[in-house]
């Protein structure tokens, strides 16, 4: 028997939690983070790591805590740099489970631990073998109800994969998409024209990640000079030209973009959070967005990026929010 929130209010933080840096720099470090991690334990004994084939060779790292026999699955997704340990991965998990659901948590290509898994690098356009890994995961585990969940770049693959489902032989019942990038070229300047934390932390990590990935293929890769770029924009029009197949950066954007049509054949349920107040995602883009009956938004007025941190245990109302609406009509 599904459990969800028997009614849900708008998200008001408790007073001194309004300001969309402390909402976003506390979701993920700090007390929540402590807590977060100290209250998972209990699953992580239950959760077994698995490799998950994808079309081509390609190998995708998950973990996979199971739920009672014939649950509802829930394959939830991280952010950008985030992985199945980012701590509103593991909160959605634990939400999502007391509620009677088995939950796979995916890690996107070079995320997480799995550099070593797959020569050739992760770009936010290798959507077919995040569409694989939910197939895979379909055929495995045969849920009553199969569910998406995403944060950031990973609502982004959610609502992809879901416009895809029907084509790939996947049914997904709902998708549940918290502060999705939208349209990527306007994440990238609000990145590198806002607050100058988001951006050196966003660099950092992913430098982190390439010179993981050198280290895993020293032969292949050839990350020293990485120091050399002090915006994303920069960083990423090398990284497009030198390591995709895509022309410019242009493409590249415009590719896992979902506005401007990309979505037009969503035929699957969607429920997209959003925060007016995000330093990451500009709410601009919903105004570039096709009208689509499948697709619902909800944009509050706080929030910060996957914050929506309510009293001072910093816990998340989304969590709550993400129940709610698995369970709507």
């Amino acid at each position: 028997m599904l459990k969800s929130p028997s009614d849900i209010a708008e998200f008001s933080p408790a007073l001194g939690l309004a300001s969309p840096h402390i909402q976003t720099v506390l979701s993920s470090a700090g007390i929540r983070a402590t807590a977060v991690r100290r209250g998972f334990a209990r699953l992580r004994k239950l959760s077994s790591d698995l490799i998950v084939p994808c079309g081509g060779g390609v190998r995708l790292l998950a973990h996979f805590t199971p739920g009672a026999p014939g649950s509802p699955l829930a394959v939830l997704i991280h952010g950008w740099e985030g992985s199945s340990e980012s701590v509103y991965l593991l909160s959605a998990t634990r939400q999502f489970h007391g509620a009677g659901y088995s939950v796979l948590r995916l890690n996107l290509r070079d995320h997480g631990p799995s550099h070593h898994l797959n020569e050739d690098l992760f770009h936010s356009c290798r959507l077919q073998e995040v569409i694989d890994a939910v197939a895979w995961a379909q055929a495995r585990y045969q849920p009553s109800r199969l569910l998406l969940g995403g944060f950031s770049l990973g609502g982004n693959f959610a609502l992809r994969v879901a416009a895809l489902a029907a084509n790939n032989g996947i049914d997904v019942f709902r998708v549940l998409a918290v502060c999705p990038v939208l349209d990527p070229a306007e994440t990238m300047h609000a990145l590198d024209t806002g607050w100058f934390i988001y951006r050196q932390y966003f660099l950092s990590k992913w430098r982190n990640s390439l010179m993981k990935k050198m280290s895993a293929f020293p032969d292949l890769y050839d990350f020293t000079e990485l120091q050399r770029f002090a915006t994303l924009t920069e960083m990423t029009e090398y990284f497009v030209v030198q390591h995709t197949e895509y022309p410019d950066l242009y493409n590249y954007l415009h590719e896992y973009s979902l506005v401007r049509g990309r979505l037009e054949n969503l035929t699957v349920d969607s429920r997209v959070l959003l925060a007016a107040d995000d330093p990451i995602i500009p709410v601009s883009g919903l105004k570039k967005l096709n009208n689509n009956d499948y697709l619902k938004l909800s944009v509050s007025r706080f929030g910060g990026h996957c914050g929506y941190l309510e009293n001072y245990p910093f816990k998340s109302w989304v969590d709550r929010w993400l129940l709610h609406a698995a369970c709507l009509p």
